[in-house]
């Protein structure tokens, strides 16, 4: 698999034993997931009392509910990790899953300044790579590239605004970029992104597209953000580019999201202003030699976590099996892969790393989305899988 290996030395957070580390894993002896915790390097099998990940996240303190629950031992979680890589996995053995389930997934777009002006190319490229560099600049000029300063729909944002529609360079995305309603959409169905080590999927018709490396808060039917794990919003810009009405195609394709590796809930040690000021990396390693480095930080988010929650949950929408919320990211790759002007794109074979010192490493191999394992195992063979299992 291009070299990819997995252990807890680099899967897990920097500070691991104080961590309450919640994930999933697929057991073949009872065809089905389970719910599990990480312990001193063991995995505990928790659907006794758990028996979905929603149901851990709906409760009043889910750390500390993590920490009561028992159950039995699946084994060390460096064999669990080794078995984890798709491409030499033992389908006997037990491996992990993306570690949410029932939850909605959800992304917010253009939460970053760099991110915001990479879009507005996007569109203008009209999904063209080639003519992207050109009009990069020229956008540049017009609007500036230091945006973090600029809080959305403020008074400030509205001039800039009027500012630019005089001189025909406002774009839908600096609408949702700066101007009071955030961009949020649903980037994957409930079951189908896939956890740490699988492939992850491109749709084979793209030829511009890339990673976006992002920090995921877990949030229950009730509002509160409980924990949160990292991301691979995987972003087709051709697609997106053509038409801000293909984004559904440009972001919900088989095996296009990934999450893991596990879910790190909120207590006394890790909290909501941790993820405020997180810094995510990203390192892509191809099979042609090609590597490129990039980061993102929380600290130049132009909304804040809570406000992005805040609009998407609430009295005018509910989500009685919680949810989760991409943040959006700072990174935007303008690093010319092949031919001059023509930026990066992914190769079939990239590994892709995204890592955090709070949240461990998400580690996914990307390939074409036609390739990958297609997705099979839904809410409703969840449902029967539990039901035989005596867990419901």
């Amino acid at each position: 698999m291009g070299g990819m290996t997995l252990s807890p030395t680099t899967t897990l957070p920097t500070d691991f034993p104080k961590a309450a580390l919640a994930g999933r894993v697929f057991r073949p002896d009872v065809e089905g997931p389970s719910v599990v915790a990480v312990r001193d390097g063991e995995v505990f099998d928790i659907s006794r009392a758990f028996p979905t990940m929603r149901d851990l996240c709906e409760t009043s303190a889910p750390a500390a509910a993590l920490r009561e629950a028992t159950g039995e031992s699946l084994g060390p979680l460096e064999a669990i990790l080794a078995n984890s890589v798709e491409a030499t996995r033992d389908p006997s053995r037990p491996y992990l899953l993306a570690p949410i389930d029932l939850q909605a997934v959800k992304a917010a777009g253009v939460t970053f300044a760099v991110s915001m002006l990479e879009r507005v190319i996007e569109e203008r490229a009209r999904g063209n790579a080639d003519a992207a560099a050109a009009i990069r600049k020229e956008i540049n000029r017009l609007v500036g590239d230091d945006l973090n300063r600029l809080k959305p729909g403020s008074p400030e944002a509205m001039r800039l605004k009027e500012v630019l529609m005089a001189q025909g360079a406002w774009s839908q995305y600096l609408e949702v970029g700066i101007g009071p309603d955030a961009e949020i959409f649903t980037k994957a169905q409930p079951m189908s992104s896939v956890g740490t080590g699988a492939d992850a999927g491109i749709h084979a018709i793209s030829t511009w597209n890339n990673p976006e490396p992002e920090v995921v808060v877990v949030v229950a039917s009730d509002g509160r953000i409980v924990g949160a794990t990292l991301g691979n919003d995987v972003n087709l810009r051709d697609v997106e580019g053509r038409s801000a009405l293909l984004l559904g195609k440009a972001k919900d394709n088989n095996a296009s999201c990934a999450i893991g590796p596990f879910v790190r809930f909120f207590d006394d040690g890790f909290s909501l202003d941790d993820v405020r000021r997180m810094h995510v990396t990203l390192t892509v390693e191809g099979e042609d030699g090609f590597r490129m480095e990039g980061f993102s930080t929380l600290e130049k988010i132009s909304r804040d976590p809570a406000d992005l929650v805040a609009q998407m949950i609430g009295r005018h929408h509910q989500y009685p099996d919680g949810t989760v919320l991409f943040l959006g990211t700072l990174f935007a790759p303008v690093e010319d892969r092949d031919a001059p002007g023509k930026g990066f794109t992914h190769k079939v074979g990239d590994i892709v790393t995204i890592a955090s010192p709070q949240l461990g490493s998400l580690v996914n191999r990307m390939r074409h989305s036609q390739d990958c394992a297609p997705w099979t195992f839904g809410t409703g063979q969840l449902m029967r899988n539990l039901a035989r299992r005596g867990l419901l």
